[in-house]
C-alpha cells in the first residue's frame, strides 16, 4: 500500500477555516481489517517526521479511526485538544473499541460520529461524542433537519459534510450548522471575487515594492505569482490590444518587462481604488497557489508533458477562476492566450493535462483509485505523488505565513493593507499619490 495522506478544509458558521480532515488511503473499512497496520504504521511515521512543520497550520485535525487504529493508540501521536477522533459503524459493534472511546474523552480528546442518523444503536455511545457529522449530499432530505435537531437537543455540535453545492451550503447555515466540509473548497465558497479582486495583504505588499526608491523586479514578480487574481489581471492587460505584442505572454516576469516599471505602478495605482469590499476568501485564493506549485512540480515527472513548468503552474492557478470571477472557467480562460492543452486539460479533463489536472483534483478529494488510474497513465511514480504533495503544502504555508505577516514601518508600527484599521505610512502615500507622475 502506498502511503497517500491529504487534508481538507474545514470551515465554521463564518467561513474561517478551523481544521482539517486528514485523509489516508486504506483499501477497506471492514471491521477487522488488518492493512490497519500498514495504515497505521504510515500515520505514525507521517505526523512524526512532521511533528516540526506547518502541515495542518496549528488548525485542528479530524481523522477517522478504525477500531485497530484506536487499539494502537495512534491517536496519542496528537496532542488532546488538537485532534477530533472520527468514528464510524464498525466501531459502534466492537465492546472494545467503546471502552477505548470513553478512555480518549477521558483524556481529552474529541470525538464525533459520522453519518449520524436517529437510531437506537448511537445512543450507546453518545455520552462520549462532542461532534456529530450530518451527510448534506442530499440538502432537500427531512432526515437532515431532524439528525441535527436531535443532535441539538443533545447539545453536541454538528459538522455537515458532503457540502458540495451551494443549495447544500444554505441548508447547513440555516440550520445553524457548527461545521461545514465538501469535496473541494471551491464549493463551498459563497464570496465571489471581482476581476479586480486582489487578496489585501498580498496587495499592500506589491504596492510596498513597487514604491521602494530601486523596485526588485524578482521580488514584484514573486508577489503577484502569489495571487491568482493578480496574476490573471497583469496577463490579460499584457496580452490586450493596447500592448499589440506578435507573441503571447504567460510568464509573469515577462509581462513586467514588457509593462515597464511606469506603466506597472500605473496599473497598481488604478487596482488601488478597486479593493474588494465583500471579502476575498483567503482559502480560495491559498488552493490555486497549491494547485499550481502542485500541478508544475508532477508535470516535470511526465514524459512528453505539453505544458512548460510555467504553464503547468498557471493550470493549477487557473483552475479557480471560474469560482472567482462568478464565470464559466471556459469564459474567463478565452480572455487569456493560454494554449489549447492547458485550456482542454482545465475545461475537458481531456489529454496529458487533463489526467495531471484531475489527478490534482482526485489526491484533494482523497479519491485514491482515480487518482491511481491517473498517475499510472501519466506513468508518474506513485511514490513520488503525496511526497510532492506535502512539499508543495509546507512551502505554501510558509509563503502564506509570510504573506500574511504584518507589515512594520520604520516607526515599528503595524501598517496592514487596503481597508485595514491603521493608516499606511505618510512616505508610502505620498508615493502612491505620485505615482501618475512618475515614468
Amino acid at each position: 500500500m502506498d502511503a497517500y495522506i491529504a487534508r481538507q478544509p474545514i470551515m465554521d458558521k463564518n467561513e474561517k477555516v478551523v481544521a482539517y480532515e486528514i485523509l489516508y488511503h486504506q483499501d477497506s473499512s471492514t471491521l477487522y481489517n488488518q492493512r490497519d497496520y500498514r495504515v497505521a504504521n504510515a500515520i505514525a511515521k507521517f505526523f512524526t517526521q512532521i511533528d516540526n512543520s506547518n502541515f495542518l497550520e496549528g488548525k485542528d485535525a479530524f481523522l477517522t479511526f478504525t477500531p485497530n487504529l484506536l487499539m494502537q493508540n495512534i491517536p496519542r501521536i496528537f496532542v488532546e485538544d488538537k485532534l477530533v477522533i472520527q468514528i464510524e459503524d464498525n466501531v459502534l459493534v466492537h465492546p472494545v473499541a467503546q471502552m477505548i472511546i470513553q478512555r480518549y474523552k477521558k483524556q481529552g480528546y474529541r470525538l464525533a460520529l459520522s453519518d449520524f442518523e436517529f437510531n437506537n444503536r448511537y445512543f450507546n455511545i453518545l455520552s462520549s461524542i462532542s461532534i456529530l457529522k450530518v451527510d448534506f449530499s442530499n440538502p432537500e432530505s427531512d432526515n437532515i433537519a431532524t439528525s441535527v435537531s436531535i443532535a441539538k437537543r443533545f447539545n453536541k455540535q454538528v459538522a455537515a459534510y458532503n457540502v458540495n453545492t451551494p443549495e447544500a451550503r444554505k441548508r447547513a447555515i440555516e440550520l445553524e450548522c457548527d461545521f461545514m466540509q465538501g469535496e473541494s473548497i471551491a464549493n463551498m465558497v459563497s464570496s465571489k471575487v471581482r476581476e479586480t479582486g486582489h487578496l489585501e495583504s498580498n496587495f499592500f505588499r506589491l504596492m510596498v515594492s513597487i514604491t521602494r526608491d530601486e523596485p526588485d523586479m524578482q521580488e514584484i514578480a514573486s508577489i503577484i505569482e502569489l495571487d491568482v487574481t493578480l496574476t490573471y489581471s497583469l496577463l490579460k492587460m499584457v496580452n490586450s490590444a493596447y500592448f499589440a505584442l506578435a507573441n503571447s505572454v504567460q510568464d509573469v516576469q515577462q509581462a513586467l518587462t514588457i509593462l515597464g516599471l511606469g506603466q506597472l505602478k500605473q496599473w497598481v495605482y488604478l487596482l488601488s481604488f478597486n479593493s474588494d469590499s465583500g471579502g476575498v476568501s483567503d482559502e480560495l485564493i491559498k488552493v490555486s497557489f497549491q494547485r499550481a506549485n502542485f500541478c508544475q512540480e508532477l508535470g516535470t515527472l511526465v514524459k512528453g508533458f505539453p505544458l512548460s513548468r510555467s504553464e503547468s503552474y498557471l493550470m493549477g492557478m487557473f483552475s479557480t477562476l471560474g469560482t472567482l470571477l462568478d464565470v464559466k472557467i471556459e469564459d474567463a480562460l478565452d480572455q487569456l492566450p493560454v494554449s489549447d492543452a492547458m485550456k482542454t486539460g482545465l475545461t475537458k479533463r481531456e489529454g496529458l493535462a487533463g489526467d495531471l489536472f484531475s489527478l490534482v483534483i482526485c489526491y484533494e478529494k482523497g479519491e485514491w483509485n482515480k487518482m491511481n488510474r491517473f498517475a499510472e497513465r501519466l506513468e508518474i511514480p506513485v511514490s513520488m505523488i503525496a511526497q510532492k504533495y506535502f512539499e508543495v503544502v509546507e512551502y505554501v504555508n510558509e509563503m502564506w505565513n509570510e504573506l500574511m505577516r504584518p507589515f512594520n514601518n520604520e516607526e515599528g508600527d503595524e501598517m496592514p493593507g487596503p481597508g485595514g484599521g491603521k493608516n499606511i505610512s505618510r512616505e508610502v502615500a505620498r508615493k502612491i499619490e505620485n505615482m501618475q507622475e512618475d515614468d
